[in-house]
């Protein structure tokens, strides 16, 4: 057992959905088995436009035949475990390859970095993951977090100091929270994606919250794919079922609601959710669909 790579492409052919499961053909087995029951850094290749490079961590929780292609086998994601990185790592910066096990013993980049699948060190696996999660900047409020002053919070970057720390900080539900925030409210430029507004409070802080739309207790991942920038009536709405999303983010209002002119009044204009530029950003129509068929009152 021990950290791996897993390159995902954007525009893979496999069926993958990084949060949930990795598929993978045979050649590879043996490496994904050696990560079972550990940590794996997601890699999207210098190839793929606009790359994100290093992009998340998770951890395997087992590996099955898939049963819907022979010959091809699935890493299944334990639930509660992906996290998108903050800071996205590119492959290499200033001081060099960050990936140190890519490099020859001349210090040149080798073959295997062209693996879709790889061991890697522990000192690389902690070397990338907190570059991919540290948080120098202030971030924007929590939701659900009291307050003795509005949005007022004090906060200290995100750091690590020893490599146990930052395992169990993987898995720490504030740093969840913290991390997922700041991806949600960056790809939407802190707007409400229903009513199109963008209010930034006396302190500068912008009054929207990051939503899950398959929340974390129905094992909804920590990925922008399964988030949605909304301010806070509406996020409490979207909650309750009152409003939904369809797969190509028309906004739908439930009969349910006992004000329905003033719901309407909230939404902006074109009556579809405002989405992020990349389509590797927006929410993924499984998460949408989850949405609709567990919460959202018809």
């Amino acid at each position: 057992m021990g950290f791996g790579v897993f390159i995902h492409r954007s525009d893979s052919i496999y069926d993958d959905s990084p949060a949930e499961q990795y598929q993978f053909p045979a050649q590879y087995l043996g490496r994904v088995k050696a990560c079972v029951g550990s940590w794996i850094i997601y890699y999207e290749p210098s190839k793929v436009p606009d790359t994100r490079g290093y992009f998340a961590v998770a951890k395997v929780q087992e590996v099955i035949p898939d049963p819907g292609t022979q010959g091809m086998y699935l890493a299944l994601i334990e639930p509660g475990t992906y996290l998108d990185f903050a800071n996205p790592v590119p492959f290499s910066g200033p001081g060099g390859v960050i990936e140190r096990g890519v490099l020859n013993e001349q210090g040149r980049i080798s073959g295997r970095a062209q693996s879709a699948v790889r061991s890697i060190s522990s000192s690389d696996f902690h070397r990338i993951v907190m570059a991919g999660l540290e948080d120098g900047e202030l971030l924007l409020p929590r939701f659900g977090e009291a307050t003795s002053d509005g949005f007022r919070e004090e906060q200290t970057p995100f750091q690590f100091e020893q490599k146990r720390e930052r395992i169990s900080n993987l898995t720490s539900r504030v740093v969840r929270d913290r991390i997922f925030r700041r991806i949600v409210l960056r790809a939407y430029d802190e707007r409400c994606a229903v009513t199109g507004l963008k209010l930034i409070n006396g302190r500068g802080r912008a009054e929207v919250e990051a939503a899950h739309i398959r929340p974390v207790e129905a094992n909804g991942p920590d990925t922008v794919r399964n988030g949605i920038a909304l301010s806070g009536t509406v996020h409490w709405m979207f909650d309750r079922g009152l409003i939904s999303l369809s797969d190509d983010l028309e906004i739908l209002v439930s009969r349910q609601v006992n004000d329905p002119d003033r719901v309407h009044g909230l939404i902006n204009r074109t009556y579809r959710a405002l989405a992020p530029d990349r389509p590797s950003l927006r929410p993924h129509p499984h998460f949408l669909a989850w949405h609709r068929e567990n919460c959202f009152k018809q």
